[in-house]
């Protein structure tokens, strides 16, 4: 076939389609002619055929081979509507079919082009300027123009792929064919406005299924080719970054119809939320969470002030600041949780009226100073790691949460103080707990072997001295202290 030029007819603008549709919507139950598109419920069917309802006074047939699907169950059942083209009108039979497909030669797909018949062809090549197209073992053009209803930026995506497609030029008897599969898809999307536009108002609610992601959100089909736009804010009462955080390109799913508009040059703008079409989830939280509970939920962003947490899909609550450790002061959310942490948490408040709920993580992890006097008694010698180095004294961490001060002025007091001036950060280090003020949370660490550790060790070398100086049979200094201790007492 000779390269094609696109010497196509002149498509039939918006407009145009709208009134041929609104014509032939006037016509049903009048005549019926070849090339004629009809709508209707398939009535009965046979071991071969599908019987429809056509509108009027002569029902068509269709054969059922048609809408068997690759294992060969059949895809509609009666009382389902479907769309066919009149391809032949002989007395009182009226044949329905999908589009003009298998045998058949140059006249018959003149018939088509004549009668607007569709044909199935399949994309077998991209070339400059569109692609080639094999319909009834016959090649045809395809200007890229025409292959779909938006800007097609990859060809080899249609390669290998089956559509219906309209025959808009038919020369030299077959030898120059061009063909468009935007014709048809406009004409479907109009009639598919129109039913809309009848049968749906805003607020209603229908299904739909997720077609394209953009960066401000998702677009749905609605109706075969009518799309309408689901803003980010409207995927979900989860907050969504990204539209497929989301949805996913060929998901069902129901919408709420929000608002209907056209743009500049007449095409309708549908706004559908996702959201909307469910029931609002703060509408069930007071029965749901009660102040004390223990819940699990993501960051889902921060603030200055603290994290937002969403405990369930559309609640979110605030760990605030102050909120986040018991273990330390706390100057910014990032440096305890970052987005997408799965954190658990308790509930402090809740207040519907403003849709707040405020949170706490240090109260789910618990305060570790409440079992400080159990796990640290007084006179108990522990280990801790050095945490700071003051001049008045030594922070040691004896557990999480739990820090206690070695004074200065207790050093002095160490059998070995140089052990204790010599500590860097990070190093490990044995005290003795002196004193416990829960309410301040306050602990005072001693070094070990302080004054008084250090004056038993004293009186024992000195006994040990004395035992081995005595002599044989003798009482020794030890002696004569303990018998002028005895005399004083008897006085």
């Amino acid at each position: 076939m000779a390269d094609h030029s696109p010497d196509t007819k002149e498509m039939p603008a918006e407009g145009e389609f709208a009134a041929l549709m609104e014509a032939s919507l006037a016509e049903r139950g009048g005549e019926i002619h070849v090339g004629d598109r009809i709508t209707g419920p398939v009535i009965a069917v046979t071991e071969t055929t599908l019987v429809v309802d056509t509108g009027t006074k002569l029902d068509g047939v269709a054969d059922k081979a048609e809408f068997l699907d690759e294992t060969g169950q059949l895809t509609v059942s009666e009382g389902d509507e479907v769309t066919l083209y009149v391809v032949s009108v002989r007395g009182d039979e009226v044949a329905l079919s999908k589009a003009l497909t298998g045998q058949g030669g140059a006249e018959a797909l003149r018939e088509a082009f004549e009668s607007g018949i569709p044909v199935e062809g399949k994309v077998t090549a991209s070339r400059k300027g569109g692609f080639d197209v094999e319909i009834v073992h016959r090649r045809a053009f395809c200007p890229v123009s025409q292959i779909d209803l938006a800007f097609t930026d990859n060809p080899e995506a249609h390669v290998g792929q089956t559509y219906q497609f309209a025959i808009i030029t038919f020369e030299r008897d077959g030898k120059n064919i061009v063909v468009s599969r935007r014709k048809l898809l406009e004409q479907e999307r109009i009639e598919s406005e129109l039913r809309f536009l009848e049968t749906v108002s805003p607020g209603d609610v229908v299904p739909a299924i997720i077609s394209r992601l953009v960066p401000f959100g998702a677009f749905a089909e609605v109706a075969p080719g009518l799309e309408g736009l689901i803003h980010l804010s409207e995927l979900s009462w989860s907050r969504a970054e990204k539209a497929e955080d989301a949805v996913a390109v060929g998901e069902a799913v129901t919408v709420k119809v929000l608002a209907f508009d056209r743009d500049k040059k007449g095409r309708p703008r549908i706004s559908l939320s996702i959201k909307q079409a469910g029931a609002d989830p703060w509408d069930s939280v007071d029965g749901q969470f009660t102040v004390g509970d223990k819940v699990e939920g993501k960051v889902v962003r921060l603030a200055d002030f603290g994290a937002f947490v969403e405990i369930a899909p559309g609640i979110e609550g605030l760990i605030h600041v102050s909120e986040m450790s018991h273990v330390r002061r706390v100057a910014k959310p990032s440096d305890v949780v970052s987005p997408g942490d799965v954190v658990t948490v308790s509930v402090k408040d809740i207040d519907l009226s403003k849709r707040r709920i405020a949170l706490s993580l240090k109260e789910a992890s618990g305060d570790p100073w409440l079992a400080v006097a159990e796990t640290f008694p007084l006179g108990s010698t522990v280990s801790g790691v050095v945490e700071n180095r003051q001049q008045f004294g030594i922070f040691i961490n004896l557990a999480p949460g739990v820090t206690g001060l070695l004074p200065a002025s207790k050093l002095r007091d160490a059998l070995e103080p140089a052990t204790y001036e010599k500590l860097k950060i990070g190093d490990t280090a044995s005290v003795v707990v002196s004193e416990i003020d829960t309410d301040k949370r306050k602990m005072t660490l001693s070094p070990v072997g302080g004054q008084k550790e250090r004056e038993t060790d004293d009186w024992k070398r000195f006994v040990k001295k004395e035992k081995a100086a005595a002599p044989t049979g003798g009482m020794g200094l030890l002696g004569e202290m303990l018998q002028e201790a005895l005399a004083k007492k008897k006085k």
